[in-house]
Formats: structure tokens, sequence, C-alpha cells
């Protein structure tokens, strides 16, 4: 896989499949904090909203592909603060391209768009605290543990630790 052709784009109505696919599956409701299945309306207006000024709905959702329009993963910002130039940022990677860059490279994407055009000065990210291999990426990528919310979230009837990093691009 060529890293370099890797790109974000808008979400567009032909990613309804793929969306419902990922946003469906309970495996991953643990770190969205998802309780049931979306409706395929919800996932349409969720697109449909998509169109929307970030500076309105103080979030914004990107597909990570390349120039043959292949989807490997999403990026989202979210709790947009353009007062105070910060931006939370989530990701998600197909399982079959994970380990293999693509995160790594949308998440240098995500930095140089905030920067140059959301004028953004800091991202942060919540990670689970046994998301290894998620943990290790942000912390490659200059992003630095500033917190640990212990307990934070509930699933598969435990109580899970959340790191929370920050980078300040």
């Amino acid at each position: 896989m060529n890293l370099k052709e890797i790109h974000l784009r808008a979400l567009e109505p032909e990613d309804i499949e793929i969306l419902e696919k990922i946003e469906n599956n309970s495996h991953y409701w643990n770190y969205s904090n998802q309780t049931e299945p979306f409706s395929r309306h919800i996932l349409k207006k969720f697109i449909n909203q998509q169109k929307q000024d970030i500076f309105e709905v103080r979030q914004k959702r990107f597909v990570i592909s390349n120039i043959q329009n292949k989807v490997f993963g999403f990026i989202d910002l979210f709790d947009y603060e353009p007062l105070h130039r910060r931006a939370g940022v989530g990701l998600f990677i197909i399982e079959s391209f994970r380990n293999l860059g693509v995160g790594k490279q949308a998440l240098k994407l995500i930095h140089i768009f905030t920067k140059k055009h959301l004028n953004i000065n800091t991202l942060f990210a919540n990670v689970g605290k046994e998301n290894i291999s998620s943990n290790h990426l942000f912390l490659s990528l200059g992003y630095r543990q500033v917190g640990l919310k212990k307990k934070w979230n509930f699933y598969e009837n435990a109580f899970h630790d959340e790191y929370l990093y920050q980078k300040i691009l």
C-alpha cells in the first residue's frame, strides 16, 4: 500500500454501506458510547449533516481513502471549540488495514488540515487504556498523556480506564 496516496475526503452518500457496517457492529460500541444500532435513516441524516459548517455543528467526519476511493477508515473532529482553538480527534481504521501506517498517515493529514484551515492549536484524544496500538500511535506522533480517567467507561461487565492525550500543533 502506498501511504502517499492516502487522503482525507468528505463523507459521501455512497459511504452509507460501510458506515452502517461499522457503526452497527456492537464490538466497537465500547469506544463510541453507543448502546444500539443506528437506522439507515439516521445514518443518512448524519451524512447530510457533514455538509454543514464545522463552526455550526462542532464536529466533522472525514473518510480515509486513496485515489481509487478505497475506504480505509474514518477520522473525526469533535467538541470543536473555535474560541479556544481546540478539538478532539477520533480515529477508526478498518481491521484489515490496521498496523500498516494508515492511522499514522491520517493523523498527520488531520494535523495539517486543522492547523491550516481551522487555526487549531490543540488536539486531544481519548483512548482506552487497553487499546495498546492506539496508545502507541498517539504517543509516536507527539501526543502527551496528560491524564488518566479511572474507571471511566463501563463495558464487558467492568469499568475501564481511559487515557487523555493532548498535542499542541
